[in-house]
């Protein structure tokens, strides 16, 4: 007899046990194990029906032939993750997160980072429709999904602007409220002298942000907020803040930044110009990731649920692709005050 590969066992080896075998073990009929172990029982097996297949496929060691069945469906059980350059430890945790949910649907996630961390990038398929069931992709690299426009792929957009064209699904992040936390932490310690160091890519994530840093601080009055823009690295981040920090007129009591990377290069330009964090200058990054608590003193920043993310994503996917409705998701976040912020100095 042939196993669930279609070909015949080795001699003298056990037959691999076969959807019909799991059938009989589960009293139940090869049409139910296959709606079961296809995942689209849902409305027409019930619940204690699944659960006895299921055990019956694990009990007999049971394996589905999943490439006779993906050829069957149409399907090629691989997603693609679209994500900036994975220098920044954010976006791995974002994939860890999307490859877990992916694993326990038989799934695999193809990870597809575009060069320097923004802008396009080429196909990485000759044919993205051919070798994909679907697109998840971070609003940061938004412009590496030239290479698959113009396919019906279905689309997951990570914090990015809702109703974007050509999603069927988004997940965000509760960017303004972390904003919006850092702002309330820094008027609470007496900060009226703010500078917004910015991100220089340009993505709706830090549109949002730097929207709502500015509505907050405007609600009260005698306080100033001034922009400063680098892109995403240390360095650039640096050499921004010591612009910031010297540029005429009253120096700045706090500096915002749109990341922790950012943040370390505001860390690094004060040093450079003998002021103390937070004694002289107050810091703060948003994404927790292990960098904010490699500095010293360490950052206050805004922690994101990176792999949260990822797993969101996956599962919208996973809802588009079987026909019901994505949840609308928007991700809380959290502030985690550190030593890199106290009052303003005294004047």
């Amino acid at each position: 007899m042939a196993d669930s590969t279609g070909r015949p066992p080795a001699a003298g080896a056990p037959a691999r046990p076969t959807s019909k075998d799991v059938a009989r073990a589960a009293g139940v009929s090869q049409a139910t194990v296959s709606l079961v172990l296809g995942e689209k029982w849902r409305g027409r097996v019930s619940e204690r029906t699944a659960g006895l297949v299921r055990a019956a496929a694990r009990d007999i060691g049971y394996r589905p032939n999943l490439a006779a069945r993906n050829l069957r469906l149409g399907r090629t059980r691989t997603a693609l993750l679209v994500v900036p350059a994975l220098t920044n430890e954010f976006f791995a945790r974002v994939y860890t997160g999307a490859a877990a949910v992916a694993a326990r649907h038989g799934f695999g996630v193809v990870l597809y980072p575009s060069p320097q961390g923004v802008g396009p990038a080429r196909d990485p398929f000759a044919s993205a429709r051919a070798a994909l069931d679907g697109v998840i992709a971070s609003s940061m690299a938004a412009d590496a999904l030239s290479a698959i426009r113009g396919t019906d792929l279905p689309l997951v957009m990570l914090d990015s602007a809702p109703g974007a064209a050509g999603a069927a699904a988004h997940v965000n992040l509760d960017v303004a409220d972390g904003m919006r936390r850092i702002a309330g932490h820094l008027l609470g310690l007496g900060h009226r002298r703010i500078v917004h160091l910015a991100s220089a890519v340009p993505s709706w994530t830090f549109d949002v942000r730097a929207d709502a840093l500015r509505a907050a601080l405007e609600r009260v009055p005698g306080t100033s907020l001034g922009t400063v823009r680098a892109p995403l690295e240390v360095d650039s981040g640096r050499r921004a803040a010591e612009q910031a920090l010297t540029s005429p007129g009253t120096r700045p009591t706090a500096l915002v930044c749109d990341d922790d990377i950012l943040a370390a290069g505001a860390c690094k330009a004060a040093r450079r110009l003998g002021l103390r964090v937070p004694h002289d200058l107050s810091v703060t990054g948003f994404d927790d990731v292990a960098l904010a608590r490699a500095l010293e003193p360490e950052l206050t920043t805004v922690r994101l649920p990176a792999e949260e993310v990822g797993e969101h994503g996956m599962t919208a996917l996973l809802d588009v692709l079987e026909g019901r409705p994505p949840a609308l998701d928007q991700l809380p976040v959290s502030l985690v005050p550190r030593g890199s912020t106290a009052p303003p100095p005294a004047r």
